[in-house]
């Protein structure tokens, strides 16, 4: 049974939120992948999002980029730890998908590390389940 979900906006960020899989199979810990959109998607999201707990996800990679709203809206909707990963672009850098994972409303936590950071992720989450 899967323990950590990796959701990203669009299969453009398959890239980078693979290093995240690929470092949470070598620590042996189960994950579900999945694309979603938050801005194309959003009932799919909310459905995937509520779920995530009783499907056995104890930790949720949420990868995003531009506006990155996907990592906040699902924090809003699953009680329990999510990580943020801003992903590049060519117009800032990934530094507007930072800002808008970093910059989250009192009492909607997402733990973010650095732009295409999903390795970091990866590993982080490990640790919160170690806890």
């Amino acid at each position: 049974m899967a323990e950590v979900g990796i959701v990203m906006g669009s299969d453009s960020d398959m890239a980078v939120m693979a290093k995240a899989a690929a470092t949470l199979e070598e620590f042996g810990i189960d994950y579900e992948m999945r694309i979603i959109s938050a801005h194309r998607e959003p009932e799919e999201l909310v459905f995937w999002a509520k779920g995530a707990a009783d499907r056995g996800i104890r930790v949720i990679i949420a990868g995003a980029g531009m506006a990155a709203a996907l990592p906040g809206m699902v924090a809003a909707l699953f009680p329990l730890p999510v990580i943020g990963v801003p992903m590049s672009s060519k117009a800032l850098g990934g530094t507007d998908a930072l800002y808008s994972i970093v910059q989250m409303p009192s009492g909607i936590p997402v733990a973010t590390v650095a732009v295409d950071g999903a390795k970091n992720a990866a590993i982080l989450a490990a640790r919160i389940l170690a806890v």
